[in-house]
């Protein structure tokens, strides 16, 4: 069973980090009055203002920032502001025993994908593909604050990740698999390749989502995972949404699901609302899961938090 955080209530402390790309200091401040707003105390890490170019401070900088965090006794949550790109630098800095005996909650998705794997790979820890802190803002679907506050406070399982009204689970390839769901961004899980925070599938259910790409840059990165047996590794793949992602050829992004992630032979599930979309499901990485692709429904089975 991996390692899971303390639950979080009211009351509690978040502790503010950027981790990749700068985000503006109005926005920041904004967002800390909104998660305030929700009875939740804050601490902001030493360099969550900085910038450099596109990225937030030195990796040094933003690795020391992130330790800081899961040292503070009083921080339940750590919360980055923004993904945005850079966020694997701070890999080699991090002390990934430290915070298996220390762990908190951290929650993000972009390229803090490659951080959560990385954290649930070499400490154990269960860690949380949902929201970050630039999504604690009153236009933010109330679906996702539920899904939020459900997974960092809910020990009850087994639980069923639903998705918002409307939008429907579709099972592709039947089937069904148990096992710990990793992924997330796309770009993320590929530029992870060949580095010592390469993803590891290996009986894992893996979740893909990505954003702004269009399908032919999509379709190269689907065949580097494969080429790399990550899909051969894993035992089930759950296709979230590619948001804002254009056609390319003459094919969409359901096109290539049908012609190249079927083929696969997992058990597959496809449109699960995360990442990058309006409605965000909050997916614990590295939690024990169930997905029947003939129900076409995941389960957890185990909580991403402890009392």
């Amino acid at each position: 069973m991996a390692i899971k955080p303390l639950a979080l209530k009211r009351g509690d402390t978040v502790g503010i980090v950027t981790l990749g790309s700068p985000l503006a200091e109005e926005t920041i401040n904004t967002r800390i009055a909104y998660l305030q707003s929700m009875g939740l105390n804050v601490v902001v890490g030493r360099y969550v203002y900085a910038q450099n170019g596109y990225l937030a401070g030195t990796p040094q900088q933003r690795a020391e920032d992130l330790m800081s965090m899961f040292a503070d006794e009083s921080v339940r949550l750590i919360l980055p502001s923004r993904g945005g790109v850079g966020v694997e630098g701070i890999l080699p800095y991090l002390d990934y025993e430290y915070i298996r005996r220390n762990p908190k909650i951290i929650s993000g998705y972009s390229d803090i994908t490659v951080l959560l794997n990385a954290l649930t790979q070499l400490s154990g820890i269960i860690t949380l593909h949902s929201l970050l802190l630039i999504d604690f803002k009153p236009e933010t679907p109330p679906y996702n604050f539920e899904q939020f506050f459900t997974a960092t406070s809910s020990v009850t399982v087994p639980r069923t990740i639903n998705n918002p009204p409307g939008k429907m689970l579709v099972g592709r390839v039947a089937g069904s698999t148990s096992g710990p769901l990793i992924g997330g961004n796309l770009t993320s899980l590929v530029g992870s390749l060949g580095t010592p925070f390469e993803i590891d599938t290996l009986g894992k259910i893996i979740l893909i989502e990505e954003v702004h790409e269009p399908v032919n840059t999509v379709f190269r990165y689907i065949e580097q995972l494969r080429l790399a047996g990550k899909f051969s590794d894993c035992s089930g793949i759950i296709m979230g949404e590619c948001t804002g992602c254009i056609d390319a050829y003459g094919q969409s992004y359901e096109d290539l699901i049908n012609d190249h992630i079927v083929p696969l032979g997992k058990p597959l599930i496809t449109g699960l609302a995360s990442g990058h979309g309006i409605y965000k499901t909050a997916i614990p990485i590295g939690a024990f899961t169930n997905m029947n692709a003939d129900t076409a429904t995941i389960t957890l089975l185990e909580p991403a938090v402890r009392y």
